[in-house]
């Protein structure tokens, strides 16, 4: 296998200025792709940049916005990528809100409403507008990542849990309306990794004791693959 897999291809990744995300940029980039990079931060985009240029990848393109607050911009992604690349390749939706770990009854309205735009409604927003022009390449890549929480819901995580749930359900969707074109759905389950969000929900633990986004990223990047077969699938990192 040559060790440029994604060569010529390109990517769309969110939640890309930190964590998994930014991990998986640099790989990505490193297997040949050209990245198309979303957060909320410009200097957290910049310093992925920086990380892909490091390491000889091509420069990305930088989206800065909020998922839960620029639903016009997020409408747009489709036709400015067909326009300036004329099809995208790879899909990956691993931005995720945690929200604050309450009892169902104490949920707050806002925090219901920034973790359902992220987990659930920013989903529906990407397929809506990366459907056609991931129908337009010859092996369209998307990958949702969840998270364990689903099968296992546990007591004050109701609305990352809940979310996740409902994300899986419309990728699934997605998936069989797809079955027949070129383009392969997949969810990814990272399982424990050392991000910020695992440190939110963790605060006594030693990130340096579990797995780093740069041990997940190789794997996300290979559900990408145009070789990829896979469909429908939940992909567990172990």
């Amino acid at each position: 296998m040559t060790d440029k897999p994604l060569q010529g291809r390109v990517a769309l990744i969110t939640g890309a200025s930190r964590g998994i995300g930014a991990a998986l940029a640099v790989e990505m980039a490193r297997q040949g792709a050209q990245c198309v990079l979303i957060a909320r931060t410009q200097g957290g985009l910049e310093e992925t940049d920086d990380a892909i240029r490091a390491a000889g990848g091509l420069p990305a393109t930088l989206l800065p916005f909020d998922l839960v607050k620029a639903e016009a911009q997020i409408d747009a992604i489709g036709p400015s990528i067909v326009e300036r690349f004329g099809r995208l390749d790879i899909l990956v939706h691993n931005a995720g809100e945690l929200g604050k770990l309450t009892p169902v009854a104490h949920i707050d309205p806002k925090d219901w409403v920034n973790v359902m735009g992220v987990n659930m409604t920013a989903t529906w927003r990407l397929i809506r507008t990366c459907d056609p022009p991931l129908r337009a390449s010859d092996a369209g890549r998307a990958v949702f990542l969840t998270t364990g929480r689903v099968q296992r819901p546990k007591a004050y995580w109701g609305p990352y849990g809940a979310t996740k749930a409902g994300m899986e359900h419309l990728v699934q969707t997605w998936a069989q309306e797809v079955e027949k074109t070129p383009v392969k759905v997949n969810l990814f389950d990272p399982g424990i990794v050392a991000t910020r969000m695992r440190g939110t929900a963790m605060p006594g633990e030693d990130p340096a004791s579990i797995p780093q986004p740069g041990d997940v990223a190789p794997l996300i990047a290979t559900l990408c693959h145009p070789a990829e077969a896979r469909h429908g699938e939940t992909v567990l990192a172990a």
